[in-house]
C-alpha cells in the first residue's frame, strides 16, 4: 500500500542531518572545522557522520526530531543550531531536539509556522542553556516569548522581528540576563508599547526598533533613566520621530553613546550635512551616530553649526540646547560667504570690423570658446580660427592661434583687456601683416 503525500512529506531531524552530513556530501578534511564522532553502540549510521559544531538544517522541510538517542549521539558537541525555514509546528517536537543537544547556546527558529501554537511552562526549562534566540517571522505570541524568557537564565539576545506585532504584552518576571532586543519590522507605532520592554528586559543595552513606526519617545528623564538605566544603543531608523523634541529625549537615557535615527520624517526637510550636524549637536554624548563614529573636530564643527542655525530665528524656535552652546562657543559671527564659481576674464572679441565685450571662463577649453563664440556672435558654421593677442605684449609675441581643442584657456595666461581675433577658417594662414 503506498504511503499518503501527507506522510511522504515528513521529514525529521535526524533524517536531514544523517543527509547532509553524509561523508559523500560533507567529507571530510574539508577545513569547517568537522569533527568524527566515536561509533554509537548500535545506530544505523556509525562512523559516518562528521558533524561540525554549528549545524545549518534551513530549507530542509524538517516537521519532526526523530530519534531522540540519535540527536543525542550525533549532538553532543554541538552549540549552535539553525533551523530556520522548515516546518515546526509543535514545540513538543522542537523540545525534543533542544533537550538533546546539552551545549545550545544558539537556536534559530525563524520562519517556522509558530502562530498560535504554545508552549507549556513544564516543557520550557529544556531552553534554559540557550542564550541567543531567533524567532523572527514566527508569529509567535507573547505569553510564548515570556514563558522561555522566563526559564532561560542566561538568555542575551533575543530576535523577534517580523511577527506583526501591534502592542507588547507586559511579563510579570523580568528577564535581567537579556542585553540586545531586536524586534524590527513589526507595526509598532506608540512610545507607550516599547516603555514595557524597559520593565521587562532591565540590563537591555542595544534595543533595535528600526522599521516600526513609533511616533514619538514620550517619557520624561526620570521615567527614561529608570527604565532604561544600562541602554547604550538604539536604533529607530524609519520611525515616525517627527518632533526635535523625541531627539532631545534620547538624553536622557544615562549610558546611552550610538543611535541610529535615518528615514525618519522629522529629518526630511534637511540636507545630507544639516541632518547629521543638528543631531550630533543636540546628542552631545553619542559617540556613533547612524553607524558612523563621532571625531572630536566633527562635533565641534556641528554644535558651531547649530549655533548660526538657530541665532537668526524667533525666541520661540529656539531649542534649549541652543542656550547651552553659545555659553560654550559665544555668539559667533557668520561665516563669509565665498565665491567659489571659475573666475571670469573679460576680453575683446573682434570680427572684422566689429568688436563685442566677452567674459570668458577660464576653466573652459579652446573647443568650448569656439562654440561658444559662434552662437554668441551668430558666427558662420562653417569653421572659424581664434588668435589670442596679449595686448601688454603683442608688439614683441605677436598672436597666438588657439588650435588645439582640448587645451584649456588658463594655461594661455589670458587676462581682462586682451583680445581674441575671429578669422574665417578657410585663411590657410595669417601674417602679422594681415592684422
Amino acid at each position: 500500500m503506498e504511503s499518503s503525500s501527507d506522510e511522504e512529506e515528513v521529514r525529521t531531524f535526524v533524517q536531514v542531518l544523517s543527509e547532509k552530513y553524509d561523508p559523500e556530501n560533507f567529507p571530510y578534511g574539508q577545513g569547517l572545522g568537522v569533527v568524527v564522532l566515536p561509533s554509537p553502540p548500535g545506530s544505523p549510521v556509525k562512523d559516518r557522520l562528521f558533524l561540525p559544531s554549528a549545524l545549518v538544517l534551513n530549507y530542509c522541510g524538517i516537521s519532526k526530531a526523530g530519534d531522540k538517542s540519535n540527536i543525542a549521539t550525533f549532538c553532543a558537541h554541538v552549540v549552535e543550531l539553525d533551523l530556520s525555514y522548515n516546518q515546526l509546528n509543535d514545540w513538543g517536537e522542537i523540545c525534543t531536539i533542544v533537550s538533546n543537544i546539552p551545549h545550545l547556546d544558539f537556536l534559530n527558529l525563524s520562519r517556522n509556522p509558530l502562530n498560535g501554537v504554545e508552549l507549556e511552562p513544564g516543557m520550557a526549562e529544556i531552553f534554559s542553556r540557550v542564550r541567543r534566540l531567533v524567532l523572527i517571522n514566527t508569529h509567535v505570541s507573547w505569553d510564548t516569548v515570556h514563558t522561555l524568557t522566563q526559564h532561560t537564565p542566561e538568555l542575551e539576545e533575543l530576535f523577534l522581528c517580523l511577527n506583526g506585532y501591534t502592542t507588547v504584552s507586559e511579563s510579570q518576571t523580568p528577564c535581567p540576563s537579556l542585553r540586545l532586543l531586536q524586534i524590527t519590522d513589526n507595526q509598532l507605532q506608540h512610545w507607550a508599547e516599547v516603555r514595557k520592554f524597559g520593565a521587562m528586559y532591565p540590563c537591555l543595552n542595544t534595543l533595535v526598533l528600526a522599521n516600526n513606526s513609533v511616533d514619538s519617545v514620550g517619557d520624561t528623564r526620570e521615567t527614561l533613566q529608570h527604565l532604561y538605566p544600562n541602554l547604550r544603543s538604539i536604533n529607530l531608523n524609519n520611525a515616525g520621530l517627527s518632533k526635535w523634541e523625541d531627539i532631545e529625549r534620547l538624553n536622557f537615557f544615562p549610558k546611552l553613546e550610538e543611535v541610529k535615527v535615518m528615514g525618519i520624517p522629522l529629518l526630511q526637510p534637511y540636507t545630507t550635512h544639516e541632518r547629521r550636524s543638528l543631531l550630533l549637536a543636540q546628542l552631545p554624548s553619542v559617540v556613533v551616530l547612524n553607524g558612523s563614529a563621532v571625531s572630536k573636530g566633527e562635533r565641534e564643527d556641528a554644535e558651531r553649526f547649530f549655533i548660526r542655525y538657530y541665532q537668526d530665528r524667533p525666541e520661540q524656535e529656539i531649542p534649549e540646547r541652543y542656550h547651552i552652546l553659545v555659553s560654550k562657543y559665544g555668539h559667533l559671527a557668520p561665516l563669509a560667504e565665498v565665491d567659489l564659481s571659475p573666475p571670469c576674464t573679460m576680453v575683446d572679441v573682434r570680427w572684422g570690423e566689429r568688436v563685442e565685450a566677452v567674459s570668458l571662463r577660464l576653466e573652459q577649453t579652446v573647443g568650448d570658446l569656439k562654440k561658444h563664440l559662434r552662437d554668441l556672435l551668430q558666427l558662420p558654421t562653417n569653421g572659424i580660427r581664434l588668435f589670442y593677442i596679449n595686448r601688454e605684449m603683442c608688439s614683441v609675441l605677436g598672436p597666438e592661434e588657439l588650435k588645439c581643442g582640448p587645451r584649456a584657456l588658463h594655461s594661455y595666461s589670458i587676462r581682462d583687456g586682451d583680445e581674441i581675433l575671429v578669422v574665417p577658417k578657410v585663411k590657410s594662414r595669417c601674417s602679422s601683416s594681415d592684422i
